[in-house]
C-alpha cells in the first residue's frame, strides 16, 4: 500500500514537471525572441540616428562649402524647362536672381554675345542626353541697370529615366570678376614686359651707335685740330668737338639720371620758394648757343615777372632741360617759347615749339616710357621724357603733351603748391 502511494506521488510529480516545463518553454523561446527583437530594434534605431547624423553632417559640410566658395545651386526639370534657384551665397548686390518657374530660355535672354549662343547649344546638348556635362564663363548682364559681370557655371545631369534620358539638371554658379581682372592685369603686364623687352633690346643695339657717333667727331677733330691754317677754321672745329662734347654728355646724363631714379637713389625732395623767370633765364642762356646756331628764337611768356612756385628746383630744372633741349633738336626754325599757366591746385610750366610735332596716335602717357622714341632717325637715347615723369611723380605733380604734326608740340608738367 505504501509502495503504491509512492508511486502515485512520483507519478503527480513527473506530471507537474512535464506540465512546468509545458508551460515555461514558450516563454523562454518567447523571452529569446523578444530579447532578440529588441536588439534588432535598437541596432535599427541606432542606425537611423547614425544615418540622420550623417545626412545632418553633410548637409552642414555641403552648405559650409557653398559659403566658403561663394556658389549659388540650381536644378532644371527638363521636361517642362523650369529652373528653380536653390541657394544663393554669392556676395556681390548686383547678381542676377530668377524668379521661380523661370525658363531656361529666359535665363539664356540675359546672357550677354557671344556666350549666350554658346551656352545655350550647350545647355541643349545637355538636356538632350549628347553630353554628361558643361563647364562655362560667361558674360550676363547684372540686376542694376545694363551692368554686366562675369560668372562660371558648372553643371551635370541628377536623374534619368529608364531610357537614360535626363530628368533632371543640376548646376552651381560662381562670380569670377576678380579672376577675369586679374587674367587682364596679367595680360597687360605681359605685353608691357614683352614691349619693353623688346625696347631695351633695340635701345642697347642703338647706344652703340650713339656713343661711337660723337666719339668718332670728337677724336676725328681733335686730330685735325693742329692741322687747321687759319682761326676761323680752327674755332670751327673747336665748336664741332664742344658740340658732339655735349651730345655725348648728354647721353651718359640721362643713362645716370635713370639708373639713379631706378634705384631709389633720388627719392630726397627738397623744396624751396624761388622765381619762375631766373630758372627760364638758366635755361635761355644754356641753350644760346644752339639758339644761334640754327636761329630758332627762345623765348618766354610770362604774365608775372616775379611768379614764385614752391618745389624742387634742382628735379624741375631737370624736366625743363629735357624738354628744351627736345625742342631745340625736332625745331628747325621759328620760336621755342617757356612759360606757365596757373592750374586749380598748382601752376603747369611748359615749353612749347614750332617744330615738326608730333603724330596723334603717339601723343600719350606711352610717349612718356622709357626707351620710346618718336623719330629713329633722330639721335637720342629715348629716355629723356620717361626721367620727366619720374621726377615729376616725385613731385606729386604730372607730365603731359600737346601736339599737331607739322605745326610743334607743347610739353608740359603741372605741380602741386599746396
Amino acid at each position: 500500500m505504501a509502495t503504491m502511494m509512492q508511486l502515485i506521488s512520483l507519478n503527480a510529480l513527473m506530471r507537474m514537471d512535464i506540465l512546468a516545463w509545458v508551460i515555461a518553454l514558450p516563454l523562454l523561446f518567447g523571452g529569446i525572441l523578444l530579447l532578440l527583437y529588441q536588439r534588432r530594434q535598437q541596432r535599427l534605431l541606432d542606425g537611423e540616428l547614425e544615418q540622420l547624423a550623417k545626412v545632418k553632417r553633410h548637409n552642414i559640410e555641403y552648405e559650409l562649402v557653398l559659403k566658403t566658395m561663394k556658389l549659388s545651386t540650381w536644378r532644371i526639370d527638363v521636361p517642362t524647362h523650369v529652373v528653380s534657384f536653390e541657394s544663393d551665397y554669392r556676395d556681390n548686390p548686383d547678381n542676377v536672381v530668377f524668379p521661380a518657374d523661370t525658363k531656361v530660355e529666359d535665363v539664356l535672354k540675359m546672357l550677354v554675345e557671344p556666350y549666350a549662343d554658346k551656352v545655350g547649344r550647350d545647355m541643349a546638348d545637355l538636356m538632350a542626353g549628347k553630353i554628361d556635362d558643361i563647364h562655362e564663363q560667361y558674360l550676363i548682364r547684372g540686376g542694376r541697370g545694363d551692368k554686366t559681370y562675369w560668372g562660371e557655371g558648372f553643371a551635370t545631369v541628377d536623374r534619368r529615366d529608364i531610357d537614360g534620358k535626363p530628368l533632371t539638371i543640376v548646376g552651381t554658379n560662381i562670380r569670377i570678376d576678380r579672376q577675369k581682372q586679374i587674367e587682364a592685369e596679367l595680360i597687360e603686364a605681359r605685353n608691357h614686359a614683352e614691349e619693353s623687352d623688346r625696347l631695351k633690346t633695340a635701345f642697347l643695339a642703338n647706344m652703340s651707335h650713339e656713343i661711337r657717333t660723337p666719339l668718332n667727331a670728337i677724336v676725328g677733330f681733335s686730330d685735325v685740330l693742329p692741322m687747321a691754317q687759319s682761326e676761323e677754321e680752327r674755332q670751327q672745329l673747336i665748336g664741332l668737338i664742344r658740340q658732339n662734347n655735349a651730345h655725348l654728355l648728354r647721353l651718359f646724363d640721362d643713362m645716370v639720371n635713370m639708373s639713379k631714379l631706378e634705384a631709389g637713389g633720388a627719392e630726397t625732395v627738397s623744396k624751396t620758394s624761388f622765381e619762375l623767370s631766373g630758372l627760364f633765364g638758366e635755361m635761355a642762356q644754356k641753350y644760346a648757343d644752339k639758339s644761334r646756331e640754327t636761329g630758332v628764337a627762345i623765348q618766354t611768356e610770362m604774365a608775372a615777372a616775379d611768379m614764385m612756385v614752391n618745389t624742387d628746383r634742382e628735379r624741375l630744372r631737370e624736366i625743363l632741360n629735357q624738354y628744351m633741349n627736345n625742342a631745340m633738336k625736332f625745331t628747325a626754325q621759328g620760336t621755342v617759347t617757356m612759360g606757365y599757366s596757373l592750374t586749380d591746385d598748382g601752376v603747369r610750366i611748359w615749353v612749347r615749339d614750332t617744330g615738326k610735332g608730333i603724330p596723334k596716335d603717339k601723343c600719350d602717357d606711352r610717349l612718356f616710357e622709357r626707351f620710346v622714341k618718336v623719330d629713329d632717325f633722330v639721335p637720342g637715347t629715348g629716355l629723356g621724357l620717361s626721367i620727366c615723369r619720374s621726377m615729376a611723380n616725385r613731385l606729386n605733380g604730372k607730365v603731359g603733351v600737346e601736339s599737331e604734326e607739322g605745326k610743334g608740340s607743347c610739353f608740359w608738367v603741372e605741380i602741386p603748391q599746396a
